[in-house]
């Protein structure tokens, strides 16, 4: 299995000056290889195939793809993924679909891992096939109590054998951050499963959630990528202190990376 190199538990894109065409059309030379990558997938989950090891080389290769045309990468805290065996529930915002394409590359080498994800992922035409092959948790967005339900279902069977969770528990994705908009899902299944949970703030608005599809927006190539992850918590009582920490522990994280709440 590939995995990213890692300095004191940090990973940084090395210096890259990318070519003319890069920096002319970074968009649209991105998405012509991504979506060759995605249609490979797509044949190795319909054979089978896609395995965890195949789903983190997938995952790594957009990571180049990005690099490549010129997006840079900060990634620190990995070293919470290992602080406790077993699975855990990992809680995040949400603002794009490049952390749902560059995550297992960074958790799945130290976890073997699973997300909760809207149904119509599952029903998008050849993605269907990537998503569906990872066992995911799908998730209605639009029946708080239903998908609450499914949640802790299929959250804690997957935690039983042993998988770790990615929740990011706002309604939608979003280039800001409010912590009203963070419901307390993913601290309930943590509890319920009696596993801890480590907190992840992520800016991923390099790549833009588009207008018409929003999987597909422009990407911006002058906008860094971070990723943090947090000490795991254990939760307590309610919970309620855990889901002040995440949601205080996001907004640190947005504001040293100069993200306007």
């Amino acid at each position: 299995m590939k995995k990213l190199s890692y300095t004191n538990s940090h990973y940084s894109s090395p210096s890259h000056n990318p070519g003319a065409l890069y920096k002319l059309f970074p968009s649209t030379c991105f998405y012509l290889r991504f979506l060759k990558e995605i249609m490979v997938s797509a044949h190795k989950a319909r054979q089978g195939l896609y395995t965890g090891e195949a789903w983190v080389n997938s995952s790594l290769a957009i990571l180049g793809m990005l690099e490549k045309i010129g997006v840079s990468f900060d990634i620190s805290g990995i070293e919470h993924l290992q602080k406790q065996d077993g699975p855990a529930v990992i809680i995040g915002n949400h603002m794009s679909a490049l952390e749902t394409a560059i995550l297992p590359s960074l958790v799945y080498p130290k976890k073997p891992v699973t997300f909760v994800v809207k149904q119509s992922l599952l029903d998008y035409p050849v993605f269907k096939h990537v998503v569906g092959a990872r066992n995911p948790i799908a998730v209605s967005r639009t029946n708080p109590r239903s998908d609450l339900k499914t949640v802790m279902t299929e959250g804690c069977k997957r935690i039983e054998e042993g998988t770790s969770i990615i929740v990011f528990p706002q309604t939608t994705r979003s280039h800001s951050f409010s912590a009203t908009e963070m419901s307390s899902i993913g601290v309930k299944l943590a509890k319920k499963a009696g596993v801890p949970i480590i907190p992840l703030a992520l800016r991923t608005d390099a790549w833009e959630n588009g207008k018409k599809l929003k999987d597909f927006g422009k990407i911006n190539i002058t906008k860094k990528v971070y990723f943090a992850f947090g000490n795991p918590l254990t939760v307590q009582d309610r919970g309620t202190e855990e889901q002040e920490h995440i949601c205080k522990f996001i907004e640190n994280k947005l504001h040293e990376w100069s993200l306007s709440l």
